[in-house]
């Protein structure tokens, strides 16, 4: 294909529309053309950030009689409109014009479509980013049986303050409204807790159970803190679990989030998975479409069981797509076992320009974030 048929492919491509067959020459050509590339990282990237939008927004306040006040404050074009029938307070409609007018003056479709659509994502956006405020408590909504603050139903007063336990049991769910930057739900058989609340930075502790996150804030700005890793929200949706031993699960549906522990960092994008274990931090993020093999290998490598043995099963099994879990465990493994895991990535998708062997056995970070930028090209 032409890097022109490509580019029309690239949206199935992305939102995983495509046959077999078909995905597969697209993969092909992406290996080798870097524009086309680049093209299909733009547009995952647009995809991530449409699906995180809210389906209805409502805007503050009632912005018709702004609108019809402007209307009305233009020059009288009283020659060139048509009013509605019966009524004498709606706007009027500009009158047809001559074909050969319209022919001067018309613009192809896509391109009004286009800006139609500019302007309502300018519209919703300027709504909706809002410098975060202060805040000293955030605002609970029970979905389902009986929430407790404290020692109160969450239906006596709906707020959580700082320091305060959100408490489930096994038939109670509820919402958190987070400043006003998003939404947490809380399951069953949880537990959480606001730490902190501020301009910039909201804090939690997720105890025990499960939780589900929404936020649209810009990087950095809300934590979930839990016994065995930090998950540090970096615009996204996702579900974090975690169990009676203190090991926590993460799951991203959009977006990034990344898992922290004392120097140690997983980066986990949508469609990815981490778990993450009390004295040691998070794991190696992998794709959830990932065989069987390569995550039961994957599992083994972060316990340490049969290191050489689950390593070969783990780049026999690894694809385009499983070059995050690949370049995580770079820094992760010896020096024999990572040159193992250098050949199988330059294997899949070859090293860029300025990204040497030595440089990646020597664990040169502008390398490492180099090659990286390359391979989450693929992570969509």
């Amino acid at each position: 294909m032409t890097c022109g048929k490509i580019q029309q492919e690239l949206d199935d491509f992305v939102t995983g529309r495509l046959v077999p067959a078909e995905k597969s020459e697209v993969e092909r050509h992406l290996l080798t053309c870097r524009e086309c590339r680049s093209y299909a990282v733009w547009i995952g990237d647009l995809d991530l950030k449409a699906a995180a939008l809210p389906d209805t927004i409502e805007p503050s306040r009632d912005l018709w009689p702004d609108i019809l006040s402007r209307i009305s404050a233009r020059p009288d074009r009283s020659a060139h409109i048509i009013r509605l029938p019966g009524r004498s307070d709606t706007p009027a409609l500009p009158a047809p014009k001559s074909a050969g007018s319209a022919r001067r003056g018309s613009r192809p479709l896509p391109i009004a479509a286009a800006f139609f659509v500019l302007i309502a994502l300018s519209s919703l956006l300027t709504l909706n980013v809002q410098q975060p405020n202060e805040q000293t408590a955030w605002t609970v909504t029970g979905l389902a049986g009986t929430p407790m603050i404290g020692v109160r139903p969450a239906s006596e007063g709906g707020s959580l303050p700082v320091g305060e336990w959100l408490e489930t049991d096994g038939a109670s769910r509820a919402e958190i409204e987070v400043a006003n930057i998003g939404q947490v739900e809380l399951r069953p058989n949880s537990r959480l807790r606001v730490l902190r609340s501020g301009a910039n930075e909201h804090r939690m502790a997720l105890d025990k159970g499960s939780m589900s996150a929404l936020i649209l804030a810009p990087p950095r700005l809300f934590f979930v803190e839990t016994p065995s890793a930090l998950a540090v929200d970096l615009g996204c949706a996702y579900e974090l679990t975690v169990d009676s031993k203190g090991n926590g699960h993460l799951a991203v549906t959009a977006g990034w989030v990344a898992l922290e522990y004392e120097g140690r960092q997983s980066l986990v994008p949508a469609g990815a998975s981490c778990v993450s274990r009390p004295g040691s931090g998070p794991g190696t993020p992998y794709f959830t479409d990932a065989s069987a093999d390569f995550q039961t290998a994957l599992n083994e490598i972060d316990l340490g069981f049969s290191l050489d043995a689950a390593l070969g099963e783990l780049l026999r099994k690894s694809r385009v797509r499983d070059t995050l879990s690949l370049w995580h465990l770079l820094p992760r493994l010896s020096a024999e076992r990572r040159e193992l895991v250098w050949e199988r990535l330059n294997e899949l998708l070859p090293a860029p320009e300025g990204v040497t062997r030595e440089g990646i056995l020597g664990l040169n970070q502008p390398m490492l974030d180099r090659w990286k930028d390359d391979l989450e090209q693929f992570w969509f």
